[in-house]
């Protein structure tokens, strides 16, 4: 039986994008990255990225893909982005703006898309994973060429 494909996925094969797909067990009372990483045994979760949605202060939505261990500074979000604040989203809203729920958001395949941000140590793996659009499913890819497919861009985005 072949792998169920996600729109992720999909988007990733038609831009030419190598990636490698790395299921786990979802645990429903912990849907945090770190978790996530430790079930898939990547030792370094430095290089798991989880995707976060925010609304602006204009009212446009942007991402921001950041280590799962780390805090989103929505101070350095607004400088990137080019607003003079931005706020997350209601967990409530991200299928509605995305097509993704908690836990299953990925940066690559989303309703529309929005601009796009990666904290910059992504630049310091040869490749980080993010979540590939369902809940129990990371992707493993260059950093370099998941900003190629989302028109992403590098910027200082987590709190010191």
């Amino acid at each position: 039986m072949a792998e169920e494909k996600t729109n992720a996925m999909r988007l990733l094969e038609e831009a030419g994008v190598p990636y490698t797909a790395a299921r786990y067990e979802v645990d429903e009372d912990d849907l945090s990255g770190v978790h996530a990483a430790q079930l898939l045994g990547i030792e370094d979760a430095g290089c798991v990225f989880k995707t976060l949605v925010t609304r602006g202060s204009r009212g446009g939505y942007f991402v921001f893909c950041i280590p799962v261990a780390e805090e989103l500074d929505l101070k350095k979000c607004a400088a990137a982005a080019g607003e003079k604040s931005v706020a997350m989203i209601h967990v409530k809203e991200m299928p509605g703006v995305t097509g993704y729920i908690r836990g299953g958001c990925s940066p690559v395949g989303m309703k529309k898309r929005f601009p796009t941000f990666f904290d910059e140590v992504a630049v310091l793996y040869d490749e980080i994973y993010v979540s590939g659009g369902q809940r129990g499913l990371q992707l493993r890819l260059a950093p370099d060429a998941l900003l190629r497919v989302t028109g992403g861009s590098y910027a200082d985005l987590t709190r010191a």
